[in-house]
């Protein structure tokens, strides 16, 4: 039996294999404590998993993309590729073999951005969009996209507030912290693990200042 422990974790760069997978960066993880990691129980291909990516796809698979420093709870479901065929402007949803094609409807990719989190248990519906620094509370379920810096919860996810004020968020997307060089986030880190936004602000200035 699996030893579990609140302290387990998986790094994604290092464990996914999917190719329809996409992993920005080396930070981002998975709390894989209670389960059999993000591979094989967070993502969840109908199509397009380990063993049906083997076969001749019917249709272009759904990608999912996620960057870096994105922080993933345990139990997090982030629903993927085949999972499109339950049509509920027909009169019966049944997936019928005989009509698979022309029920799937995708949803396009699924995008979850840099320094977002994913609360414990949280699910992520297809072709949802989650914005820089996003927090999902434990238990929503995501069915939209939820903008940078904001809350959402609940079941399907509304917003709830935005972590900072409208002009600090949109001076914190222009920063593009999560592009800088290593060196330049590592000197910052202690401004960015802080909630004065002035010094983060000169500190900033004064790094470009010299370097």
């Amino acid at each position: 039996m699996q030893e579990k422990h609140w302290s387990k974790f998986q790094l994604l760069h290092e464990v996914v294999t999917n190719k329809n997978i996409h992993i920005k960066g080396t930070h981002s993880y998975y709390s894989d404590c209670w389960n059999n990691g993000f591979e094989d129980s967070v993502v969840r291909y109908l199509h397009g998993d380990k063993i049906s990516r083997q076969w001749e796809p019917r249709w272009e698979i759904d990608k999912l993309h996620i960057g870096d420093y994105v922080c993933i709870a345990a139990e997090v479901i982030i629903l993927m590729g085949g999972n499109h065929n339950h049509r509920i402007d027909w009169f019966c949803l049944y997936p019928f073999m005989d009509f698979i094609d022309d029920s799937y409807a995708n949803k396009g990719d699924t995008h979850i951005h840099d320094g977002a989190w994913l609360g414990m248990r949280s699910m992520i519906m297809p072709g949802v969009t989650i914005g820089e620094g996003a927090v999902i509370a434990a238990n929503s379920v995501v069915t939209k996209d939820v903008e940078p810096y904001s809350v959402v919860a609940g079941s399907p996810a509304k917003h709830v507030t935005y972590r900072f004020e409208p002009s600090m968020i949109e001076e914190l997307l222009s920063f593009k912290v999560y592009e800088w060089p290593t060196d330049k986030f590592n000197a910052l880190k202690p401004h960015l693990c802080s909630p004065d936004f002035e010094q983060l602000k000169q500190a900033i200035t004064s790094y470009d200042a010299f370097n």
